[in-house]
């Protein structure tokens, strides 16, 4: 695999998720740098892996896509106003991101997934609950569609930094 170098610009377009669109721009090394770091966030995680409907829970798959806006801001932060904050930026599009795709999911889903875990009987697992849920295979599909729009956001950050092109 060829190495990249970091000096020189690299003209991308990429089509994203979310009703963002595509975006076209000369990525500088910063902005492929911090592309490299939210694409291992987002690919490592349990949100972005597809989820069978009897395996893992549905808070998991949750929590993952919390600490999504966590690990995003903490890495815009420290790249700093170079990843921009413009839609043809990746800095604008990770934003777009937690503002367009996973804040409307969580914000519908989190508060109702709570109320159903708080009433779990004592005595009852986690999973065999969440699965007695009767909004658990809606979620479950929401959370399939969402997988989706998400590897697509992945592509992007691979060919902006250099590593899927």
């Amino acid at each position: 695999m060829p190495k990249h170098n970091p000096a020189v610009l690299k003209k991308v377009t990429v089509s994203l998720p979310f009703g963002i669109g595509s975006a076209s721009w000369e990525v500088d090394p910063t902005e492929r740098n911090a592309a490299w770091e939210l694409y291992v966030e987002l690919v490592t995680r349990v949100a972005v892996q597809s989820l069978n409907p009897q395996e893992g829970l549905v808070r998991e798959a949750m929590n993952s896509l919390y600490s999504l806006f966590g690990s995003t801001r903490e890495i815009l932060r420290k790249a700093g106003p170079d990843v921009g904050a413009s839609h043809d930026s990746v800095g604008g599009i990770a934003i777009a991101v937690l503002n367009n795709g996973l804040r409307p999911f969580l914000a519908k889903w989190h508060p109702l997934l709570q109320e159903w875990e708080g009433q779990k009987p004592t005595g009852m697992s986690p999973q065999a609950h969440e699965k007695a849920w009767d909004k658990e295979m809606i979620v479950r599909g929401e959370l399939d569609a969402l997988r989706k729009d998400l590897a697509q956001y992945a592509d992007a950050l691979g060919a902006i930094a250099g590593v899927n092109d």
